[in-house]
């Protein structure tokens, strides 16, 4: 008698499939609820903004130009999209952004020093920062001992040049300085003249100053108020000379 063959069945194998077909799309059901259900829920919202270092914009001002408040999405913007709208801001010099789950977001700002200060028309004083930047001193800030600039047109480029020089000087010297207004001349066209606490009257130019910081400061630590100044060649003349030297003998020059 021939042998007959008998296939197998396949239906189990197909049962499988299907079974792990289901299972797959039941998960991603769920996975999908459970997404919904969290982003629903105050868990994914921002809970906590705080921010750190600013003093001349409120956190509220802060808060408007950032885009950030309490009850908006947690991963709806990234740190690093609120940096870059923060950092439009010109008295800000850096910023970063710190975000934790869950909620919370922490700002930390630093801003531009202040390294002058001017009075307005009607007498307010107002802040330079080290980027040239006016700030309004309204909110209570205490000015610390800076220059005063005197006659400069707020449109004047070498004001913010001046600002920037100010920033790189030892803060023990632009403390001693009480005063700086604009003196240009052909030669110079960034010529200042300074006036200290100490009754020195010094003429420099923006553009040398930050080299001839050094030499100003032992001038006047070690020589009587005169006046001395710092261009190409350096000089020192004391306002009065003793009466028993004769003219000039206390001049000094430096190059």
């Amino acid at each position: 008698m021939p042998k007959t063959t008998v296939p197998l069945l396949k239906e189990p194998q197909q049962k499988k499939k299907r079974s792990r077909k289901l299972a797959g799309i039941l998960f991603l059901l769920v996975l999908i609820l459970l997404c919904v259900l969290f982003f629903r829920s105050s868990i994914s919202k921002i809970s906590e903004i705080s921010f750190e270092g600013n003093t001349y914009l409120s956190d509220q001002e802060l808060l408007d130009i950032s885009g950030l408040k309490v009850g908006a999405p947690f991963f709806g913007t990234s740190g690093s999209k609120i940096e870059s709208k923060l950092s439009g801001i010109k008295s800000i010099q850096e910023v970063r952004v710190d975000k934790s789950f869950p909620g919370k977001v922490r700002v930390e700002i630093q801003e531009y020093p202040v390294v002058a200060y001017e009075l307005t028309a009607d007498g307010q004083l107002n802040g330079l920062l080290a980027n040239g930047t006016r700030v309004n001193l309204d909110n209570g800030t205490m000015p610390i001992e800076k220059p005063i600039l005197t006659g400069w047109s707020p449109d004047d480029p070498n004001l913010p040049k001046l600002c920037g020089t100010l920033a790189n000087i030892p803060d023990a010297l632009t403390t001693e300085i009480s005063e700086i207004t604009p003196s240009p001349t052909v030669s110079y066209p960034d010529r200042i003249k300074m006036y200290t606490r100490s009754k020195f009257e010094v003429i420099s130019a923006i553009s040398v100053l930050a080299e001839k910081a050094e030499y100003m400061n032992m001038i006047m630590d070690s020589q009587d108020p005169g006046i001395l100044t710092l261009l190409d060649a350096d000089t020192y003349v004391p306002y009065e000379t003793s009466e028993d030297e004769p003219d000039g003998e206390n001049d000094t020059t430096h190059k």
